[in-house]
């Protein structure tokens, strides 16, 4: 597979983002919403990015209206919540559409073929490694604290 590092996104704020920029650190990817019964998970996607961003794991949050249209909010409004709510300080990109469809962002679309897997809901976790290759899919009951992902996480920080 191709590395996320060709890609290029929006950031939440409408900058024009090139992932290589994150070539060498481990991404969490997830797709995030505000209005859903998982949000709180934002609470623990900012400790997690405060706690190992240090080490070189970096939180990518792409918003999603995807499932029960739980995401409805502008740029701004994500923004506002995101900060207001959970002090979020990890990077958050603009609105992508997740599922198999022909308005798929290529981020999700490069996940899905690599893991075999898409979100099928709000907060989906991708570990990603240094080297922008995708190396596991985490469900979106999967919390930020979870052990299985605590050590997916560690062991893609101790590859070369």
């Amino acid at each position: 597979m191709a590395s996320l590092h060709a890609l290029t996104v929006q950031s939440l704020d409408g900058q024009s983002i090139d992932l290589a920029r994150y070539r060498g650190k481990v991404l969490l990817v997830v797709n995030t919403a505000s209005q859903c019964g998982l949000t709180p998970q934002y609470a623990g996607l900012q400790a997690l990015y405060n706690e190992l961003a240090p080490r070189g794991v970096e939180v990518l949050g792409f918003p999603s209206n995807d499932f029960g249209a739980q995401e409805p909010g502008t740029a701004a409004e994500i923004r506002e919540f995101c900060t207001a709510r959970y002090a979020v300080t990890f990077p958050l990109f603009a609105k992508v559409v997740t599922k198999g469809e022909a308005a798929q962002s290529p981020v999700y679309a490069a996940l899905g073929k690599a893991t075999g897997k898409l979100p099928g809901w709000n907060f989906a976790k991708y570990v990603v490694g240094k080297d922008g290759v995708p190396l596991r899919f985490f469900d979106s009951r999967v919390a930020p604290d979870d052990k299985g992902l605590r050590a997916t996480l560690e062991s893609a920080l101790a590859a070369p």
